[in-house]
């Protein structure tokens, strides 16, 4: 039975401390006092009871790391529970939704940072703890972690902290991995953020990482391809590049788009029509990138379907030759193609 619910954060005993028998209770106690929320804003206020709730977490992160006792499948439900008081939130509005200005890339800006993450942290960590451990049954997980759980993780990847999206990353990753009866969700979901991208706002911080998650999964596509693997290629890889903000995601877009063509030559044609039909007209940098990509593309590409994209390409690369940016001059006469 689970014990009562707690009024206050008081620190409990160590689970060496207490007999076995006593341990699974022990633990419903420690998630009630992860559950409890604070203002991080104020480093000062409620000091003590922030301190507690760390060093619980801290040791929640321990037991299920080391595997040192089964936890019941009532344990592990109010766990997943409590991970998801914690880390599901509406988050603040985005650094250009108050100024109006362009998103930057993150490299070049440390962006916004989120004030609860010495906490945040731990509780990210010990969900992938979790996730990745040999002691987790998947058939008695996926009953937690389910489509629901999916949807929230991938919201939060549009958090402006760049540290919680790469959390998001490393762990979205290993459900894909570990739960296969969410593959096919979780590749619809990414889609659906993509859509949302492209077509409405133009506005996401997690782009990139989930890219990144995708490269890896593109990179064990069986062949023959799927359909729905081409489809995804054509309504929405192709498009991403369409978007302004397309120089913040396009190192991890191109490795995508290239690991099409080198698992399947023949959608090269595809590709490379797909790049000339969202060629930039006034953006010499962003033509810089596509160049590129393009570099990259005909590399994997086969004379056949080189053949048939031929006079198109070669006609956008003569309009870069006269391009008033030097750059972009430049790039078009050292293109060559073998």
């Amino acid at each position: 039975m689970a014990p009562p619910p707690m009024a206050t954060v008081e620190p409990l005993p160590l689970f060496r401390d207490v007999p076995v028998s006593d341990r699974q209770n022990l633990f419903m106690r420690k998630l009630q006092i992860c559950c409890f929320q604070f203002d991080f804003s104020d480093t000062l206020k409620s000091a003590r009871e922030k301190e507690i709730k760390r060093q619980t977490l801290l040791e929640l992160v321990d037991l299920i790391q080391s595997g040192s006792g089964k936890i019941m499948e009532r344990c592990q439900e109010e766990m997943i529970k409590m991970i998801g008081v914690s880390i599901f939130r509406c988050l603040p509005p985005a650094s250009h939704e108050n100024t109006g200005q362009e998103a930057t890339d993150p490299e070049e800006d440390e962006g916004y940072l989120e004030p609860s993450w010495p906490h945040l942290q731990i509780v990210y960590e010990l969900l992938l703890r979790y996730v990745v451990s040999s002691d987790t049954d998947t058939k008695v997980a996926k009953r937690f972690i389910d489509h629901s759980f999916v949807l929230k993780l991938l919201d939060l990847f549009d958090s402006e902290d760049h540290r919680e999206r790469e959390f998001l990353k490393t762990i979205l990753h290993r459900i894909y991995g570990k739960f296969m009866v969410h593959r096919p969700f979780i590749r619809k979901a990414i889609n659906n953020i993509f859509y949302r991208f492209i077509y409405e706002t133009e506005r996401h911080s997690g782009i990139g990482e989930l890219l990144e998650i995708l490269g890896s999964i593109i990179n064990g596509f069986a062949l023959p391809m799927k359909e729905e693997h081409k489809l995804f290629l054509v309504r929405a890889l192709i498009p991403l590049h369409k978007p302004k903000p397309v120089g913040v995601y396009h190192q991890q877009l191109s490795y995508c788009i290239i690991q099409f063509v080198e698992k399947d030559y023949k959608l090269a044609d595809t590709v490379i029509r797909g790049l000339l039909k969202y060629w930039p007209l006034t953006n010499c940098q962003k033509e810089l990138l596509f160049l590129g990509e393009l570099e990259e593309v005909l590399e994997a590409t086969q004379s056949a379907e080189f053949q048939r994209c031929v006079v198109p390409l070669f006609r956008q690369i003569a309009r870069c030759l006269n391009s008033p940016h030097f750059q972009v001059t430049y790039k078009g006469l050292s293109f060559h193609y073998v």
